[in-house]
């Protein structure tokens, strides 16, 4: 039997109360210190460099973990990393509802899938430039991890969880020792690059007069429409709204731990990669419910609609900010110390590579708000979805350009173009040249793809000339 009073009741409680404490202290600087106000980090980044500081604190003191003290439940940094790692999905899975705007018009759908070509792209050249610098520094150092580069996309491109999950193959099935930890840092690298570089790119656009940055956070009136539809159940019924949007979460999310059960036990050998597709499949099996629910609602088998976009937003939102200060905390400095050059040359790279491809492309496919679609597609390619609307917001206060349908609906061509990007991430501890040679070849052609009316421009016709009768 459990005594109440041990340590290992309260431990995982004392640890989610600790998180999301530094998410309240770092909102309370934030809207403290002008500094910070401006900067544009995320809040979530913050509160998980706070604990990060505090932790590195109390081990120099003691020479103990902190979070894997008993208060912790003795082994919080492992459930730290647990939690990531679900909240990923968890993020994932509820943004899948969060719209039910569809775009309309033969140069939005363009546009939409311009929007994803773009994001495969980018993560393409983060891991030609990332792979490309571990692969020179491997010719030198016999015992580094020449695939560790190819965590820049991961990392940047996809954010904490993935970059927990990669790491963690190369760690337990590659040796790559500290691979958690250095997945980790690329991926609190990039939250920083999305604050350095959108501050940067700001101060630009203010000095051209093109953007007023607000110092206070305006908050947005919502209508109740946009809270909730008259079609939906109500949100105090027999049973609690909010009671039921987790319960179809965590359904979907049980579905897809069937379905990767069930492949790891047909393709053994992709065991590691199967489990750090979670969020992916979960992906996957939310849409096929948003669809199952559509058809019974046109059918009238069901007569309300259970789902609530606006509420799982805001879910998604929470279970981000949850991932990402998790993550940050989660941090092993000294598993990573002798990488700390590695990582810089990383971090820089990452962002002017980034900051410039995406410059580039809004410039010449995006025109008609070309600065709103960079700064959301650089917020989210250096950090996450939730980093590219923060930035966006800056320049697109009321969202009166597409840009934010755009991030939600490109979702499918990068899942589709980006699929293999993951299936190399496990061939390049194996075969690093290589794969990085398949990277660039990739890259070339979904360049080929994405500037495709650049290239394959059509020739108007030329009237034909009548003979004039003389």
């Amino acid at each position: 039997m459990e005594n109440f009073w041990d340590f290992k009741v309260w431990g995982f409680v004392n640890l989610i109360a600790v998180l999301l404490l530094s998410l309240l202290l770092a909102n309370l600087l934030k809207k403290s210190i002008k500094p910070l106000r401006m900067s544009l980090i995320p809040t979530s980044v913050l509160g998980g460099v706070i604990l990060l500081i505090l932790s590195i604190v109390y081990q120099s003191v003691t020479g103990k973990l902190l979070f894997d003290t008993a208060f912790f439940g003795g082994n919080g940094m492992a459930t730290m990393e647990i939690i990531t790692y679900h909240c990923l999905a968890f993020g994932f899975i509820a943004t899948t509802f969060r719209s039910k705007r569809r775009h309309k018009g033969m140069r939005r759908t363009v546009e939409v899938f311009n929007t994803g070509v773009t994001t495969v792209a980018t993560y393409l050249l983060q891991g030609v430039l990332g792979m490309g610098i571990t692969l020179i520094i491997a010719l030198f150092a016999d015992d580094f991890f020449a695939a560790a580069g190819i965590l820049l996309p991961f990392g940047f491109g996809q954010g904490t969880g993935q970059a927990l999950n990669y790491g963690g193959i190369y760690e337990n099935d590659f040796g790559f020792v500290g691979g958690r930890s250095f997945g980790l840092t690329v991926a609190a690298l990039g939250f920083l690059s999305a604050a350095l570089g959108g501050v940067i790119h700001l101060n630009i656009l203010k000095k051209k007069d093109k953007v007023t940055v607000a110092e206070d956070e305006d908050a947005a009136s919502m209508s109740a429409e946009e809270i909730q539809s008259p079609d939906e159940i109500p949100m105090n019924g027999s049973i609690d709204k909010m009671t039921i949007q987790i319960a179809i979460i965590l359904a979907i999310y049980m579905l897809a731990y069937g379905a990767i059960y069930l492949l790891a036990r047909l393709l053994p050998g992709f065991k590691s990669v199967l489990y750090g597709f979670n969020f992916l499949i979960g992906v996957l099996m939310a849409t096929a419910v948003k669809w199952a629910l559509d058809m019974l609602r046109r059918a009238k088998i069901v007569k309300k609609d259970y789902v609530n976009p606006f509420l799982m937003n805001r879910m998604g939102g929470f279970f981000f900010d949850l991932m990402i200060v998790a993550g940050i905390a989660a941090i092993r400095l000294d598993y990573i110390k002798q990488y700390w050059l590695v990582l810089l040359i990383l971090g820089i790279v990452g962002l002017v590579s980034t900051y410039w491809y995406n410059s580039f492309v809004a410039k010449k496919l995006f025109p008609r708000y070309r600065e709103q679609q960079f700064m959301a597609m650089y917020g989210m390619l250096t950090g996450t979805a939730s980093t590219g609307m923060i930035l966006l917001r800056e320049v697109d206060p009321e969202f009166k350009t597409p840009v934010a349908d755009n991030l939600v609906y490109q979702n499918l061509p990068a899942i589709v173009f980006g699929f293999p990007l993951m299936l190399l991430a496990t061939l390049a501890p194996v075969k690093p040249k290589t794969t990085w040679v398949i990277l660039l070849l990739f890259f070339v052609v979904m360049n080929v793809i994405l500037f495709r009316s650049k290239f394959f421009r059509r020739r108007r016709r030329r009237p034909v000339n009548q003979k004039k009768d003389v």
